[in-house]
């Protein structure tokens, strides 16, 4: 490819996983966002919140003047607390409810343009059509939240239901049923974040997910995995590109790019959000990790 990827999409990263110290909501949350809004490599960051009242004005002000689009990632608020969006337990559910209800208050507070949960554990065969019906309805309730607010895009991020987060939301044809559920339920502008990493967990290949959910697509992440329960990163950790182990690489990633073109994902002048997710792991800092995606979709980006 000879036009240069800025042309084609806002290249972003997820702070708080570059930055795991930042995950909870806490640790050194101004001093590393700004270290992505003084890097011109990026135009997007997912941010997940900040739990320091005396911060987030200052945090607001930061993503406001870096002109960085900004996806809030709202699964740690369903993750780390263990939520369930898609619980059969009423109380549990109601719960999950609340926390991405206060996570759309700080997103609006920040000038997000998006925002992304995940559906809860997938619930086994006999339950499934409930825990779908569930997840709908839960996900109808955010969605109206949000609208009364103003504009902010939900979106609901796929992952694998075997190996790592086994979640409901799943497969990309279990994905489009419920994406397709709640945008007939007046919201349109709700979608999809698809995943690199999780296609190897999925074992689904980038031509058949991304043409599956093409017409639900809002998001993209870009990162790598582990299948080999040995390994000490086995599993949805996000290491780096190319490490020994790992299921991708430049190769992997300028296949995937490859699809999103031909999708019409990537296309000239629309700059649709796709971010690195990678996590630091023994003997790589942040920093090399933020290095190691800048090298890689260069190196990518000459096979696409």
């Amino acid at each position: 490819m000879k036009k240069h990827w800025d042309l084609y999409m806002k290249v972003g990263i997820v702070h708080g996983m570059v930055f795991p110290e930042c995950l909870a909501g806490e640790g050194p949350i101004l001093e590393t966002l700004t270290k992505i809004a003084e890097d011109g490599f990026f135009s997007a960051v997912d941010y997940g919140g900040c739990k320091d009242p005396a911060i987030k004005d200052d945090v607001a002000a930061l993503l406001t003047a870096s002109r960085l689009t900004v996806n809030f990632s709202a699964q740690p608020a369903l993750l780390l607390p263990k939520l369930d969006l898609n619980a059969l337990d009423d109380a549990l559910r109601n719960k999950s409810i609340q926390a991405i209800k206060s996570a759309i208050d700080e997103a609006y507070e920040v000038g997000a343009e998006y925002l992304t949960v995940l559906s809860g554990p997938y619930p086994g065969d006999a339950a499934r059509e409930k825990g779908m019906a569930l997840l709908i309805d839960s996900l109808k309730q955010l969605c109206e939240y949000a609208k009364s607010q103003g504009n902010l895009a939900l979106t609901l991020e796929i992952f694998d239901r075997d190996i790592d987060k086994k979640s409901l939301i799943g497969p990309s044809e279990a994905a489009v049923e419920f994406a397709k559920a709640v945008r007939e339920a007046g919201y349109p502008t709700f979608g999809l974040m698809h995943d690199l990493s999780h296609l190897p967990l999925l074992n689904e290949t980038p031509a058949h997910a991304l043409s599956t959910t093409k017409d639900y697509l809002t998001l993209v992440h870009l990162g790598n995995c582990v299948k080999d329960p040995n390994n000490p990163l086995y599993g949805d950790q996000h290491p780096i590109f190319g490490v020994e182990g790992g299921e991708n690489d430049a190769t992997e990633l300028a296949e995937y790019l490859d699809a999103l073109f031909e999708i019409d994902y990537l296309e000239k002048g629309k700059r649709p959000f796709v971010s690195f997710e990678v996590k630091p792991h023994k003997g790589i800092t942040s920093e090399m990790a933020i290095a190691n995606v800048k090298r890689t979709l260069k190196e990518a980006w000459t096979q696409v």
